[in-house]
């Protein structure tokens, strides 16, 4: 009997680690950029990026209703989950950020019901009950310790529409995740840099090498991160694939303490390791569902 390769687990481990990177990264990026310029200059980046993988692999763009979704993917996720994300990691610690972003599968798994797309199963609805009550924990503990309660909304908010976004595109006709994405920071770009000027941001263009490295770092390598996902939920299912949003929060934690010096709040580690297990829970029960992959949209947090 052959051996199963490898390949997969490394690019389950590299996804993780990359992912688990970006959190940490934006918040560099938020110490040096104005939030939304550095989201706007990386998306553009990306665009730029994902436009030439499209040519070189003679991806079709999408059209007539896979372009209606692709867009509405792109707004949800890119035009308003990202800001969110990127103004409430001025405030937040990004390791917080990322244990927040871990009850994404929960989300997730709520809103397929309303949907209509999925049967509630009355134990992953309890576990989600008590990941929220996880979240519950930290948000109430981090505004005890003078975290702003407004930037912790915005994070959850952030989750939530990032996840509507790929529930969207999943409800849509099956299309490359590569034109999605493409079209999607198409109609991104300039709604995230009318924001930033809407603002009144300035828009610095620095010489330096240094400010650039976070934009570059969450535009060149998370790309890479998404194209490596989209793989290997060719090789794998989506829901065993999805265990990386458990592993991308200990991984941020880990990078945010050791690089940023970020400190929780006394007990708000109690309430991470509550999300981490009840998402692991939730998510280790789709794992052992037998269903069928859906088509390639998104990664799991899309940061």
């Amino acid at each position: 009997m052959p051996r199963p390769s490898p390949a997969p687990y490394f690019a389950f481990l590299s996804c993780s680690l990359i992912w688990g990177s970006t959190f940490l990264f934006i918040g560099l990026g938020n110490e040096v950029w104005p939030p939304m310029w550095a989201l706007s200059l990386r998306l553009a980046l990306s665009m730029v990026l994902l436009g030439a993988v499209l040519l070189v692999t003679r991806t079709a763009f999408p059209k007539g209703r896979a372009l209606k979704y692709a867009i509405g993917y792109g707004i949800f996720d890119f035009a308003v989950s990202l800001p969110l994300l990127y103004w409430g990691e001025t405030s937040v610690p990004s390791g917080l950020a990322a244990v927040l972003y871990s009850t994404a599968p929960i989300w997730s798994m709520l809103m397929e019901r309303a949907f209509g797309m999925e049967k509630i199963d009355l134990r992953r609805l309890g576990a989600a009950l008590v990941a929220l009550g996880g979240v519950g924990i930290i948000f109430w503990r981090e505004i005890a310790f003078g975290q702003s309660p407004l930037a912790i909304l915005s994070i959850i908010a952030a989750v939530i529409t990032g996840t509507f976004s790929v529930i969207l595109l999943r409800k849509g006709p099956q299309q490359s995740s590569i034109g999605a994405n493409f079209a999607g920071t198409l109609v991104a770009v300039p709604i995230c840099a009318a924001i930033s000027f809407l603002a009144r941001e300035p828009h610095p263009l620095p010489a330096a090498l240094s400010p650039w490295i976070p934009v570059v770092y969450l535009a060149v390598v998370g790309s890479i991160a998404f194209l490596i996902f989209a793989w290997l939920i060719n090789q794998w299912k989506v829901s065993s694939a999805a265990f990386v949003a458990v592993i991308i929060p200990i991984i941020a934690v880990i990078l945010g303490s050791l690089v940023r010096h970020e400190k929780f709040a006394p007990g708000s580690l109690v309430g991470a390791a509550i999300v981490l297990v009840a998402t692991a829970f939730v998510i280790g029960a789709e794992a052992r569902k037998p269903h069928a992959a859906p088509p390639e949209v998104a990664s799991p947090s899309g940061r």
